[in-house]
Formats: structure tokens, C-alpha cells, sequence
């Protein structure tokens, strides 16, 4: 299958944080249960991965794929009936990657307004036509919440990049 083209030089100018929100939402059913009674977790990460890939797409202008999955962190389960929203927004970019911010909600029949039920991180990295890594426009905060999430973002970024040392180290000398 091949990818739809992707410009040949797109614009590197920063692209406004708002531009990659996106937000989809479905209505979990039976389908989606485990023997509990609840939302698999795996259903609730691959709506995670969508809305991601969408935000991911959006600020780059292309196609992009997930790299990392950093973190995942469920706060409550999540019910058969139940409305689960994400929204996502890139945090952070790289040259060719970027970190991806998802906030899980459901609302819940009998109970008023949104439950937050889990956020998520992970790294997409837009690719060309041929599947090889591509440039991304950097990401521009509009706001303190914007400039403090691609903090936030260059933290996991580096905790991710030292963990990778460490192991690397410890491969390469054993555990003594």
C-alpha cells in the first residue's frame, strides 16, 4: 500500500500547539469488555494511539508513526456504556519525532461531567513516501500550559535517552 505523497520540502515554520489537537470519542460496548466487566486496556490504548497519530499528523503535515509508547497511566476503569474521549496534542518535536500528549476522559451515564480515567505519552516520527524519517516544524507554545507540557516533554525525553545509556552501559560491561 503505498503512502498518499508528502510535500517535498513542507514548511518548517513553527507550527501553534493548537493545531495538532485532536479529539475523538466513541462509546465502549460489549465487544470492548473484559471478564469484568471493563474496558480492556488495550482498547483504551489503541483509541490512545489513534487520537495520537491524528495530532501527530496534523502537526506535521504527513504521515508519522508511532515510535514509543513512554508512558501509560490508568486511573480508574473504565465502563462498558461509558463515552471515551481523547485528546491529544503534540508536547514536544525533535527533528523527525515528536511527543504526543493524550488525556483520557469518559462521561458516565448517572454521573455528571467528564471522569479523568488515564493520560498517555508516546513518540510518532513522520515519514516520507518512502517510509524514511522526515523533518517535522517545530512545535510553538501559545501559552504557559503549552510551554509547560514541552518542559514536562524534554524531561521524559531525557529520563528515556539516560535509561537507554544505563542499559546500553550495562550490556556492554554485564551486570558485575
Amino acid at each position: 500500500m503505498a503512502l498518499d505523497p508528502v510535500p517535498e520540502h513542507p514548511s518548517l515554520e513553527p507550527v501553534p500547539a493548537s493545531q495538532s489537537r485532536a479529539t475523538l470519542a466513541r462509546v465502549m460496548g460489549v465487544i470492548d469488555a473484559n471478564n469484568y466487566g471493563n474496558v480492556h486496556g488495550g482498547v483504551i490504548l489503541r483509541a490512545v494511539d489513534e487520537a495520537g497519530a491524528v495530532s501527530a499528523v496534523k502537526h506535521s503535515h504527513g504521515p508519522a508513526v508511532t515510535a514509543l509508547i513512554d508512558q501509560m497511566a490508568f486511573r480508574e476503569p473504565v465502563k462498558l456504556g461509558d463515552l471515551l474521549t481523547t485528546r491529544a496534542q503534540v508536547n514536544w518535536t525533535g527533528n523527525t519525532s515528536m511527543e504526543v500528549g493524550v488525556r483520557i476522559t469518559v462521561e458516565r451515564s448517572g454521573v455528571e461531567g467528564e471522569i479523568h480515567v488515564g493520560t498517555a505519552y508516546l513518540v510518532y516520527v513522520a515519514i516520507d513516501a518512502d517510509g524514511e524519517p522526515r523533518k517535522v516544524p517545530p512545535v510553538r507554545a501559545e501559552d504557559d500550559e503549552d510551554r509547560r507540557r514541552f518542559a514536562e516533554a524534554e524531561i521524559r525525553r531525557a529520563s528515556r535517552l539516560g535509561r537507554r545509556q544505563a542499559i546500553e552501559e550495562l550490556r556492554r560491561h554485564g551486570a558485575e
